[in-house]
């Protein structure tokens, strides 16, 4: 009231410290005339990138449980959200471990939203401890494509949550896929999480998957193990630099996974 009473009558308006915090309270189930979530929040989160356009000077706001636009155009999966956020200044690391876009895109198979927070430097091995990695996260849901990504991006494939491997986590969910593309990016099959368990000791002995275990279980090829060394070399986000080396076609596909 003591607000408006100075704008009407040409007083000094309040200073810095009688202006509110920018977090707001959020529960999106609350109706419009209680809800805490701002418009922008609110656009995000359903995809409306003509509305956020209009609503980029909240770029990072943030409610109080700690969501962002960026984390929830990360739920709803719309990269045209995500990349607009980011062009305008939206932070690719979370204030909170409570909301981390790069995490919530991972979970949920997003894998377009994850490409372009990595494009902007997003930490591909953020670890929260209730989470794990964004490539444990995805691992655990099954999400292949953001598996993949991940490590083509030069995600530490044996980085989870804990002691429990992203392997500890596809053994669990018992995908020979994501098993094989883990091994494939140098997965430790010997890695034991805290109950002291290998990945292969999580599976029905007779299945399929503790077959593969098996197979896979003596050290890599000289020719595995240069692929994997060279990579490392490239660092994360260098990868894609590997098209531009002089080398046969087979071989910088052989590098890149393809």
């Amino acid at each position: 009231m003591d607000g408006k009473q100075g704008d009407m009558d040409g007083s000094k308006p309040a200073g810095p410290r009688d202006t509110p915090d920018i977090r707001l309270l959020s529960n999106p189930l609350m109706s419009d005339a209680v809800s805490d979530w701002s418009p922008m929040h609110e656009a995000a989160i359903y995809g409306h990138q003509l509305s956020l356009r209009n609503l980029i000077s909240q770029v990072n706001g943030v409610t109080t449980d700690w969501h962002t636009p960026l984390f929830n155009a990360c739920v709803s999966g719309s990269r045209d959200c995500v990349n607009l956020l980011l062009q305008h200044g939206a932070s690719v690391q979370p204030e909170s471990d409570l909301a981390s876009p790069i995490h919530e895109a991972a979970r949920r198979g997003h894998v377009e939203c994850v490409d372009s927070l990595i494009a902007y430097g997003s930490n591909i091995d953020h670890k929260i401890s209730h989470l794990g990695t964004p490539l444990y996260l995805a691992c655990e849901n099954q999400q292949r494509a953001c598996v993949k990504k991940l490590l083509e991006s030069g995600a530490d494939v044996n980085q989870g949550k804990g002691q429990d491997s992203p392997l500890h986590a596809v053994a669990r969910t018992a995908s020979e896929e994501l098993a094989c593309l883990l091994m494939d990016f140098g997965a430790d099959t010997q890695a034991k999480n805290a109950e002291g368990k290998r990945p292969v000791e999580l599976v029905p002995p007779d299945s399929p998957l503790a077959r593969l275990f098996l197979e896979r279980e003596g050290p890599p090829s000289l020719m595995q193990l240069c692929r994997l060394r060279i990579r490392k070399c490239f660092g994360i986000q260098q990868h894609h630099k590997i098209t531009k080396l002089v080398l046969p076609e087979d071989l910088k596909q052989f590098l890149l996974h393809l």
